[in-house]
């Protein structure tokens, strides 16, 4: 599949806002009294404003942008119309919080517990985007869901502890630590789902899609004297060299070195883990081989 910018930008950003809230919440449940208002308040805006930079980036993804709100109509059976409801409504309860400790009327705890509901659904809906399709055996796994979810606590928990460091110094450390744990576990989770995809033999064949049994069959043209929205939108374009160079390459930038980084430079830690988010998510994307590709990727 051809990775999209516009929603990697989308899924990261929504990803490491929901993991803010969360690492937000749990501050002010398990230390209420080192959890202040202000800085509760200060990280629910940097929430907001990730939240918001992912929903603009979302909309460079779609070809009618006047007519985004048309997403939402299909919820019954849709994940995707879903994910378009949750992200508002996540970033409406996460402003709330914030808005009741500015103000102090209370219920922060009621409205916190809302909006970790909320983002946690809203994790639910954007794994379930690709988690069901199931022509798509890369994505068609329980792993998608787990993935999107750790992933997205972790860097969420990382810039939690970068954040803390300057606005509650005596939360930073705890913190770090779950950020720590997160993203070892992340690096657990994504490693059995690579290890799982790298061992999928492919469902089709040249021949069973034809129906010729012939053990040789040569594709001398893909069909078109040009491109196709087939060949845009179902493979990447890119060398396998290039597809292999990549794991390593977010193995490293969003787990081995967030891992060495995050105790001692929380700041850069999340910089450097989101760097290597955003190339997981693109090879999450690339390594998905579709169908039609068996066809359409051969050119004479």
């Amino acid at each position: 599949m051809r990775p999209a910018f516009s929603v990697l930008f989308l899924t990261t950003l929504i990803g490491a806002g929901q993991g803010l809230f969360i690492a937000l919440f749990f501050c002010e449940l398990l230390a209420p009294t080192l959890a202040t208002p202000n800085f509760l308040i200060g990280g629910t805006a940097i929430v907001e404003v990730l939240c918001g930079l992912g929903l603009i980036a979302s909309f460079f993804h779609l070809g009618h942008p006047e007519r985004a709100w048309r997403a939402a109509t299909m919820w019954r059976t849709s994940w995707l119309s879903r994910e378009v409801i949750a992200l508002p409504a996540f970033m409406g309860a996460a402003f709330a919080y914030g808005v009741a400790h500015y103000s102090g009327l209370g219920y922060t705890l009621t409205l916190g517990v809302i909006g970790v509901v909320l983002a946690l659904t809203l994790f639910i809906c954007t794994g379930m985007i690709y988690a069901a399709i199931k022509v798509l055996r890369e994505w068609a796994h329980p792993l998608t869901l787990v993935n999107f979810t750790v992933l997205g606590t972790a860097s969420g928990m990382t810039l939690a502890a970068a954040y803390a460091g300057f606005a509650a110094p005596e939360l930073a450390a705890a913190l770090a630590q779950a950020a720590f744990a997160l993203t070892l576990f992340g690096l657990f989770t994504r490693s059995v789902a690579l290890l799982r995809n790298a061992r999928l033999s492919p469902a089709s064949t040249m021949q069973s899609a034809l129906g010729i049994r012939h053990p040789k069959i040569v594709q001398k043209s893909q069909g078109a004297m040009g491109g196709s929205y087939n060949t845009r939108e179902y493979f990447h374009g890119k060398s396998i060299g290039f597809v292999r160079a990549i794991v390593p390459t977010f193995l490293i930038s969003t787990f081995f070195l967030p891992l060495a980084l995050v105790y001692a430079l929380p700041l850069l830690a999340f910089i450097v883990q989101y760097g290597g988010l955003l190339a997981e998510r693109w090879f999450f994307f690339a390594e998905a081989r579709h169908p039609q590709n068996l066809y359409y990727q051969g050119k004479s």
